[in-house]
């Protein structure tokens, strides 16, 4: 599909991603930069990559696809270094969390002549570095692509196609629906979780700390969340705060009639909330996102 391809970041995603074109032979060549020498030197000597260069300007001429793959906050400073360096032609893509202002900042600030095609990869675990990609994180997950109105269909449908040889399920919205639809799926769990944790963490220190010992289930998967790559959600956080907000607001509205009931001993109201929120859970089997085996399927 493409001669090279420039992943700049190479952690869980961008290792995945460069592990996947490798497998299904998407590129001749395979090249990545990231800050640190020692990414760099793993990359290489674990073989994800061709070649490996902090020099981001330099390592990204002549690649036909670059993916940024790094935190929000980087992609100005990213931009401003290879804008002058990118190949007449060529398609760039991210894979960052939220959309809006990032497709905003990005489209003042390249070349006429390159396709700005923003996609999310809706695929994750709560490990991070090179060494915690594999090719078949993208198996069967959704890839939402927001291109920009510069954007040619030919790139998109190009691109469209590259995410769907990773083995992805592809969609296009624009990008206010897909921060909005983000916030609530993907946003507010994760701030929760952590939440939740940060909780757990404080009673622990001042109370009783046999709470992680005898942790159940429950408090185990939150804690899987909120080990997620902290610099990450930070800047997710930051950049949807206008959608992220407004769910919370609605979390506490709903968190304050749930005590209600509960001090209340509101027995059928209790059940009816859980009775709902079971469904979801089914809906979620049935659209393929997770198995229906006991304890999600873990060993």
């Amino acid at each position: 599909m493409f001669k090279k391809v420039c992943i700049i970041g190479c952690g869980l995603i961008g290792s995945s991603i460069a592990r996947g074109i490798k497998k299904n032979k998407l590129a001749t060549k395979v090249v990545s930069s990231n800050r640190s020498n020692s990414t760099n030197k793993k990359v290489i000597r674990l073989k994800i990559v061709n070649e490996a260069s902090s020099d981001t300007k330099k390592i990204v001429k002549g690649s036909d696809l670059i993916i940024i793959a790094s935190p929000l906050s980087s992609y100005k400073n990213i931009i401003l270094k290879i804008k002058s360096s990118l190949k007449n032609g060529a398609i760039l893509t991210d894979v960052g969390s939220v959309k809006k202002n990032v497709i905003s900042l990005i489209e003042k600030n390249i070349p006429k002549n390159v396709s700005w095609i923003s996609s999310h990869p809706i695929a994750g675990t709560e490990e991070s570095g090179p060494e915690s990609g594999f090719s078949e994180l993208f198996k069967n997950r959704w890839c939402i692509l927001t291109p920009s109105k510069k954007s040619k269909s030919k790139d998109v449908k190009l691109l469209e196609k590259f995410w769907q040889k990773l083995g992805s399920k592809v969609d296009v919205m624009n990008a206010k629906q897909h921060d909005y639809i983000l916030s609530t799926t993907s946003h507010m769990p994760h701030l929760i979780a952590y939440n939740i944790v940060n909780t757990t963490l404080k009673i622990k220190k001042k109370k009783d700390r046999n709470i992680v010992k005898y942790s159940a289930g429950g408090l185990r998967d939150f804690t899987r969340i909120a080990a997620s790559n902290p610099i990450m959600w930070r800047d997710i956080f930051i950049q949807n705060r206008e959608n992220t907000s407004k769910m919370i607001d609605k979390f506490i509205e709903n968190l304050k009639d749930l005590k209600k009931a509960i001090k209340g001993k509101n027995e059928k109201k209790l059940e009816k909330i859980f009775t709902e929120t079971k469904k979801i859970r089914k809906e979620i089997i049935k659209a393929g996102q997770d198995i229906g085996k006991p304890d999600f399927g873990r060993k």
